[in-house]
């Protein structure tokens, strides 16, 4: 399954934004400040809120702030936060809608409450079923309901659990090489998720050997591609601390070849290594990633929609993956499907967001890639005038 549609209303950023008819890859360009960060996080709020152990919809608006750090600062007589998703199944029939929408009420405790909650399911003929349309009778006469939605509730989200662990299920990542090179050293917290890849090793050393092995396989094969010199990807645990290590061997004029471990490696290679680990995970909820053209040489940021769509159609993986970036290299595929490509467009009244524009799909129709048809577009940003 895939998110096919995503609405925010006064949400960070957007005031009102919607974008429609998503395919597995979603590419988000703009220029700084716009938002792209903020879209990927309106997919993280559904998946913390889903989580009905250290999660919840009050948890993940409070780890944000609190409603007046979410809500957008052009929010003005409606005041609501709104999040509406389409989820598709691998046919591209729709099956789920999910609409949560809140707001701090304007009187008694200033606590967010939930304004809208409905759940849709549409059956294999199209019919459309609401199981869920809150606020309900029994939310109004005890309004402390309403600081729980029914996602999280394990006793009211059966029927529509597969929505709900779709949601939960949301990976991010935006890896920071050093916090696993010197994750040791530096020591510190694992943030919930490990959204900066600190336990990345361990991840892979929780994996089923005959499937670990086969994911290094593959992502050997796509290395070899790029790095020619690469000869062998391993993984082992260290004989005396039984730490989980990867061990890289490379052609070299010595006999027994040269090897280097993960805290040898570059920080382009860790960073594309942990991308294809994941794009080969199982389950279908997406795979969001920021910018995943840091740390690499832009020859290398060029091949990567091939190598990331080689990598996951040999792992049978389904997962939709939602990138932000503004690399010119990583768009001068003119393979990327043009309806995977948003565009945010900053103004006075908050980002707009957009697909591609009729004048874009002619040059890309003419063989241009993304790069020379869309993001030109994409980096442009008002001029303002300072005066002093």
């Amino acid at each position: 399954m895939h998110i096919s549609r995503l609405k925010l209303k006064n949400w960070r950023n957007f005031k009102l934004g919607e974008i429609k008819n998503l395919p597995e890859t979603v590419y988000i360009l703009g220029p700084n400040a716009s938002g792209k960060s903020n879209l990927l996080d309106a997919v993280r709020f559904l998946r913390d809120v889903s989580k009905h152990r250290g999660g919840g919809l009050q948890d993940a608006i409070e780890r944000r702030g609190g409603v007046k750090k979410i809500r957008c600062l052009h929010a003005r007589n409606d005041t609501e936060v709104l999040i509406e998703a389409d989820i598709v199944d691998d046919r591209g029939l729709l099956v789920w809608k999910y609409e949560l929408g809140f707001n701090i009420p304007p009187q008694g405790k200033r606590e967010p409450r939930i304004t809208k909650e409905k759940v849709t399911s549409f059956g294999k003929d199209g019919k459309a079923t609401i199981l869920i349309n809150r606020p309900q009778k029994i939310d109004k006469k005890d309004e402390l309901l309403l600081r729980e939605t029914h996602l999280e509730q394990i006793s009211a989200n059966a029927k529509f659990r597969e929505l709900v662990n779709f949601f939960s299920d949301v990976t991010y990542v935006h890896l920071v090489p050093q916090l696993l090179k010197f994750g040791d050293q530096i020591g510190g917290r694992v943030m919930d998720d490990d959204p900066f890849g600190q336990e990345f090793m361990l991840r892979i050393a929780r994996t089923p050997p005959r499937t670990r092995d086969a994911r290094l396989k593959r992502i050997e094969f796509a290395l070899r591609t790029i790095v020619p010199q690469l000869e062998d990807l391993k993984f082992l645990k260290d004989e005396i601390t039984g730490f989980p290590h990867l061990e890289i061997k490379f052609k070299h004029h010595r006999p027994q070849g040269a090897k280097q471990r993960e805290d040898q490696f570059s920080d382009g290679t860790l960073r594309i290594m942990s991308i294809l680990w994941l794009l080969q995970e199982g389950g279908n909820s997406p795979l969001l990633l920021e910018e995943p053209e840091l740390s690499l040489n832009e020859e290398i940021v060029a091949q990567l929609p091939r190598i990331m769509a080689s990598v996951k159609s040999k792992s049978r993986s389904r997962r939709q993956f939602i990138i932000t970036t503004h690399s010119q290299a990583l768009l001068s595929n003119s393979g990327i499907d043009p309806r995977g490509i948003v565009v945010l467009t900053p103004s006075d009244d908050g980002s707009g967001v957009r697909g591609v524009s009729g004048d874009e799909q002619n040059a890309l129709n003419a063989g241009l890639s993304p790069a020379e048809a869309v993001l030109p577009n994409a980096r442009k940003t008002r001029q303002f005038e300072f005066s002093l």
